[in-house]
C-alpha cells in the first residue's frame, strides 16, 4: 500500500512537471515590432525616435539606387537587414539589402504597381509586411511569400498591435486586423468610407502622395500599445477638408474594434500621418494652417496649438520626454518644442537650416534629418542635438535628386537616408 501511495505521488510530482512544463508559453513567438527602426516613422506611433543611442560621428558606408522611385522611407530589421518599397518601370520593385554589408541585395519581387506611399514593415523575425493596390502580404526572411489576403484598396505602412496582431488600415478607409502569421481575418472589419467600389482598388490613388481630396486616408495611421488607441486622418468625399478619427482596439475583446471619436477642430485640415506620444494620451498632427495641433486621444479634445510659421509636411518627431522636432517640407524651419500639458512652447528655431523631412531622433542627445545643403549637392544628413537644435556634423548626400523620404537609424546605430528618386545613403557609426 505504501509502495502504492508513493508510486502515486511521484506519478503526481512527473504530471505537475509535465504540465507546467508544456504551460502556454506562445507569447515569445508573436509578431512583435523589430528592434530598431521597423518601418518609416520607426514605430506604431509615428514617433521617429528609438531609444538607441545615436551616434555624433558617422561615416559614408555606401549608396545604392533602387532604379525607381520610393514615396516612403526605408525599414531596418533586427539582424541588418533593410527593406524598400519601391515603383520601378520594371523589375523588381520591393526590395531587401544587408545594410551592415555594403547593400547588398538579399532578395527582392515585383509588387503591383501605385502604392509607393505605404512603406514595408519588419517583424522580429524579420518577417516583412507590406501593401499592394488591393492585396495585404507577408514575406518571411526569403522572397516567397507566407500569406496574402485581398483588401479594398492600397494599404498604408501596417501596425503590429500586440499578441500577434497586424492593423491594416486601406487609403480607401478599410480597417482590419489580421493574424500576423496566418494572414487570417481577426474580430470586426471597419469601414470608414460609404460606397466604396471593392472591385476598383486604385480609385484615387494619385491623390494620396499629394494628399488630396480623392485618396480618404493618405498617411499612415498612428498607434499606441500603451492606450490601444488608433488615430488616422480622414477625408471624406464631398468634405472640404481632412479631420482625425480615432479608433479604440481592445485585445481579446468583442468588438475588437471600435470607433471612438471624430475631430474637425482642425478646421483648414490635417497633413500628414499623426503622431502619439509615449504614454498614448496625446495626438500630435499637422495643420493646413501652419499649425502644430495638440489633442487629447480620449476624444479628440484640442489640447493647444502653435504657429509654426511654415507648412510642415511630414510628422513631428515625439521623444517620451514630450520634446517634439517640428516636421519638414520645403521652406520649413527646424524647430524645437516642448509639450508643456495644456500649452507649448516653442524653444529653439534654427533659420538657417532648412529642413526637408521629419527628424529621426536617436536617445536624448542625438537626431537626424536631411536639410538644404548650399554646395553642388544639394541635400545633407544634419546630425544635430535636439535640446538645442546645434549641428553636431553634416555629410552631404552625394548627387542626390529629389525631395527626403526620411532617415532611419538601425539597433547598431547604423543611419540610412532616402531620397524620392529612389537613392538611399548608408552610414556607419564610428
Amino acid at each position: 500500500m505504501l509502495r502504492r501511495l508513493a508510486a502515486l505521488a511521484s506519478a503526481s510530482l512527473v504530471a505537475v512537471v509535465v504540465v507546467a512544463g508544456c504551460a502556454d508559453t506562445d507569447p515569445w513567438v508573436h509578431a512583435a515590432p523589430a528592434d530598431g527602426w521597423p518601418a518609416p516613422y520607426a514605430d506604431a506611433a509615428n514617433s521617429s525616435y528609438t531609444d538607441t543611442a545615436g551616434a555624433r560621428d558617422l561615416e559614408p558606408a555606401w549608396t545604392r539606387s533602387v532604379k525607381g522611385e520610393l514615396g516612403a522611407g526605408v525599414a531596418l530589421g533586427a539582424f541588418g537587414y533593410l527593406a524598400a518599397n519601391a515603383q520601378t518601370e520594371a523589375g523588381c520593385s520591393l526590395m531587401v539589402w544587408e545594410n551592415d554589408n555594403n547593400a547588398r541585395q538579399r532578395w527582392c519581387t515585383r509588387l503591383a504597381q501605385g502604392g509607393g506611399f505605404g512603406g514595408p514593415l519588419f517583424d522580429g523575425f524579420d518577417n516583412l509586411y507590406v501593401g499592394q493596390p488591393g492585396a495585404m502580404l507577408s514575406f518571411p526572411p526569403t522572397q516567397w511569400i507566407r500569406w496574402r489576403q485581398q483588401v479594398i484598396g492600397m494599404p498604408l505602412t501596417p501596425r503590429l498591435l500586440g499578441n500577434g496582431e497586424l492593423l491594416v488600415v486601406t487609403h480607401l478607409g478599410q480597417v482590419l486586423v489580421f493574424d500576423a502569421h496566418r494572414g487570417t481575418v481577426v474580430g470586426n472589419p471597419i469601414d470608414l468610407v460609404d460606397g466604396v467600389d471593392p472591385t476598383d482598388p486604385q480609385r484615387g490613388l494619385d491623390d494620396c502622395a499629394p494628399a488630396r481630396s480623392r485618396c480618404p486616408v493618405a498617411a499612415p495611421p498612428a498607434f499606441s500599445p500603451a492606450s490601444g488607441i488608433i488615430v488616422l486622418s480622414l477625408w471624406q468625399p464631398g468634405a472640404s477638408a481632412a479631420t482625425l478619427v480615432g479608433l479604440r482596439y481592445r485585445q481579446g475583446q468583442n468588438p475588437l474594434l471600435t470607433r471612438e471619436w471624430t475631430s474637425d477642430a482642425v478646421a483648414a485640415g490635417v497633413l500628414a500621418a499623426p503622431t502619439l506620444s509615449a504614454d498614448g494620451a496625446t495626438v500630435y498632427v499637422n495643420g493646413r494652417d501652419r499649425k502644430l495641433w495638440a489633442l487629447n486621444a480620449d476624444d479628440g479634445e484640442v489640447k493647444w496649438s502653435v504657429p509654426l510659421n511654415h507648412l510642415a509636411q511630414t510628422p513631428p518627431t515625439v521623444s517620451p520626454d514630450g520634446t517634439l522636432l517640428a516636421g519638414g517640407g520645403p521652406d520649413a524651419v527646424l524647430t524645437g518644442i516642448e509639450d508643456l500639458g495644456d500649452k507649448a512652447e516653442i524653444r529653439w528655431r534654427r533659420g538657417d537650416v532648412e529642413n526637408l523631412t521629419s527628424a529621426g531622433q536617436a536617445g536624448a542627445e542625438v537626431a537626424y534629418t536631411v536639410v538644404s545643403d548650399e554646395g553642388a549637392d544639394g541635400l545633407a544628413l544634419l546630425v544635430f542635438d535636439p535640446r538645442d537644435g546645434e549641428t553636431i556634423n553634416s555629410y552631404p548626400l552625394r548627387g542626390a535628386t529629389g525631395f527626403p523620404v526620411g532617415v532611419a537609424v538601425g539597433a547598431d546605430g547604423r543611419v540610412v537616408a532616402a531620397t524620392s528618386d529612389g537613392q538611399v545613403y548608408g552610414f556607419d557609426a564610428r
